[in-house]
């Protein structure tokens, strides 16, 4: 499942720099950023509890 965050957090900051090179996904990209960030951040939470 750990893997699976780190993918999905990942792919939302590739798809953030896409967007945001762009210019056309608008208010979209940013909230697509803060998702990879908060994935990433619940990933490094979890691991730190294990």
């Amino acid at each position: 499942m750990g893997n699976l965050l780190y993918v999905i957090a990942v792919i939302l900051i590739i798809a953030w720099a896409i967007g945001f090179l762009g210019y056309q996904a608008g208010g979209i990209i940013h909230i697509l950023l803060v998702i990879a960030i908060i994935a990433i951040l619940l990933k490094v939470i979890r691991r730190g509890d294990v």
